[in-house]
C-alpha cells in the first residue's frame, strides 16, 4: 500500500463556497498545466462519467471552457462565480443535494464495485473505505472522513 501523494491536490471533501470537489478539479487543471499531475491522471481529467464531468454538468458548463478560464488565473471563488454566470447558479438546497450525492458515491450504489476494485488494486482491505471520496483520501494519504 503506497499513497499517491500529489502536493497541491486537495481532498474532494474540501469545499469552495460550500461546494465539494470543485476546488480539487481546479487543482488538477492547474497542476496539469505545470506538468505536475501524473500522466494517467492528466488523461482522465474531464472524462465522461468522471467527477469533473459530473461537476461541470451540474453547473451547466463545458469542461474545456472551465479549463481555459482556470488557466487565465483567479481565485477559486472567482472561477466558481464565472461558472455560475456561464452555466447556472444552483440554490443552496441543490448544492446540499450535490454534496450529499458526491460524498456518498460508492456507498450502496452502482459505484460500490469501483470502490472495491480500487481498494483491492491499491492493496487496502475491502472495508477501508465505503465511498469514492474516502478511497481518494485514503489513497492520497489523508485520513478517511466518512467510512
Amino acid at each position: 500500500m503506497s499513497a499517491t501523494l500529489i502536493p497541491g491536490l486537495r481532498s474532494p471533501y474540501d469545499q469552495v463556497s460550500g461546494f465539494v470537489h470543485f476546488g480539487r478539479m481546479l487543482d488538477k487543471i492547474r497542476l496539469d498545466s505545470k506538468a505536475a499531475l501524473p500522466p494517467l491522471w492528466a488523461e482522465v481529467r474531464g472524462i465522461k462519467g468522471g467527477f469533473d464531468q459530473r461537476c461541470c454538468s451540474f453547473l451547466g458548463i463545458d469542461y474545456s471552457a472551465l479549463e481555459a478560464r482556470v488557466l487565465k488565473g483567479g481565485s477559486d471563488e472567482e472561477i466558481l462565480e464565472w461558472a455560475f454566470e456561464k452555466g447556472r447558479k444552483p440554490s443552496g438546497e441543490e448544492i446540499e443535494v450535490w454534496n450529499g450525492f458526491m460524498m456518498k458515491l460508492g456507498w450502496r450504489d452502482a459505484t460500490a464495485a469501483r470502490v472495491h476494485f480500487r481498494l483491492a488494486e491499491s492493496g487496502f482491505p475491502e472495508d477501508a473505505a465505503l465511498t469514492m471520496f474516502d478511497f481518494i483520501d485514503l489513497d492520497e494519504g489523508r485520513p478517511v472522513r466518512w467510512s
